[in-house]
């Protein structure tokens, strides 16, 4: 019975429509990923990312659990270990380090002033709940393989070497974490050392997709408008790999004005959309009242609406 209601969820996501944009910050993700991804999950088998919890929803996105229901033992964070947090299974520090912006101000300076940042930081394909606990310890390391064969948290199967800075998640998810991580890295043009490429083909070999992850990919394609290439089988990341950076969009320049054009007439007849640093809103060169308002010193300009929606702009609610 479970299996059969399992197939009809997926052929039901894999009809739904795409909502109007994905996310467009960490802080409505988390949101969207409980009530359109994970809302059902809380007490599946699978459970929670590393240690496999099962999990109450408690506010708009979070979650409490009873570490002693799945054999989980705290380490020194007893707070943490009651609660779900969202896991980004590529850390922001490893692709915010790979953005011009944290150069200048880290993740607070990303999240205000870089559009690509703030919309790979909301990648609902990179949000996985976590027991609290084990999310901190991670923190922005790797995955990699722990030789120690101490139990750290008790029943709880990952692992964590705080001296190599390196975290090994339990069986059941190393593919998908390894899926993921190709996802991200080959949307995004980030670099991947080779050892790490090596560990996570090896993964992906080992431990193949399965009904859950594929139900998983349908539902956030649904809302993203896009599936995850590396589970629905259109990519392999092989030794070697070129990632194709199709989740990279550069704002174009605007067209210098002239004496008898103004800028904003300019890109109007370009056909520029145009958008606010300082905003979440787009603008279009028609129907859009507030197209000619902004700042020009302020301004980002985009090709197509697509582009706008990759880079994690939503249209003005003024538009006609």
């Amino acid at each position: 019975m479970k299996k059969l209601l399992l197939l009809l969820s997926l052929v039901l996501s894999c009809n739904a429509p795409a909502l109007a944009a994905p996310p467009s910050n960490f802080s409505e993700a988390k949101v969207v990923a409980k009530e359109k991804i994970y809302n059902d999950q809380a007490n599946s088998a699978l459970g929670e990312l590393y240690c496999g919890c099962q999990w109450e929803w408690e506010g708009k996105s979070g979650g409490k659990l009873n570490p002693k229901a799945c054999g989980y033992q705290p380490r020194n964070q007893n707070e943490r270990a009651e609660r779900t947090e969202w896991e980004h299974i590529v850390p922001a520090w490893t692709f915010g380090h790979q953005r011009q912006c944290w150069q200048k101000g880290g993740r607070e300076f990303c999240e205000k002033d870089d559009p690509v940042f703030r919309v790979m930081e909301a990648n609902l394909f990179n949000l996985y709940p976590a027991v609290g606990e084990v999310n901190g310890d991670r923190g922005n390391f790797s995955y990699g393989m722990v030789t120690s064969k101490k139990p750290q948290y008790g029943q709880c199967q990952t692992k964590v070497d705080f001296a190599q800075k390196v975290a090994e998640p339990r069986d059941e998810v190393k593919g998908l974490v390894a899926r993921t991580t190709f996802y991200m890295f080959d949307r995004y043009n980030l670099n991947m050392s080779r050892q790490q490429q090596q560990l996570l083909m090896a993964w992906n070999k080992e431990h193949p997709v399965k009904p859950w992850e594929k139900l998983r990919d349908q539902r956030i394609a649904a809302i993203m408008g896009h599936n995850n290439p590396f589970v629905t089988g259109e990519r392999v990341w092989t030794d070697g790999y070129k990632p194709v950076g199709d989740g990279v969009v550069s704002a174009i320049a605007a067209k210098p004005a002239t004496v008898s054009q103004p800028a904003a007439a300019t890109a109007s007849t370009a056909g520029a959309i145009i958008a606010s640093k300082n905003g979440n809103s787009y603008h279009l060169p028609e129907g859009c009242p507030s197209y000619s308002a902004i700042k020009e010193k302020n301004r980002v300009y985009f090709e197509t609406e697509a582009q706008a929606l990759a880079a994690g702009y939503k249209k003005a609610g003024n538009c006609k």
